[in-house]
């Protein structure tokens, strides 16, 4: 039986739909912050380090801190745009 079919008769009362709604929501906060981790990484690495190495420079490690702020206030105007509009 695959995860998407109805579970034994016995099994029903054993899980709430609010329980698994708040599972799925969890899986799906936890998949959104590793995307959005991933895609910051990926993004100032790349405009931020020029000769990577052991170590940052300061130059590096600001622009790193600037590049990664600048994402999550974009993604805090964003979702405060997405969600005023419903």
């Amino acid at each position: 039986m695959d995860s998407f079919s109805s579970p034994p008769s016995g099994a029903s009362s054993q899980f709430s739909t609010n329980d698994i709604m708040d599972q799925v929501k969890t899986q799906l906060e936890q998949a959104y912050a590793e995307q959005f981790l991933e895609t910051v990484r990926d993004k100032c690495f790349d405009k931020c380090i020029t000769k990577p190495g052991s170590s940052l420079s300061g130059s590096e490690g600001s622009c790193i801190s600037r590049c990664v702020d600048r994402y999550i206030e974009a993604t805090g105007i964003i979702s405060k745009a997405l969600f005023s509009q419903r």
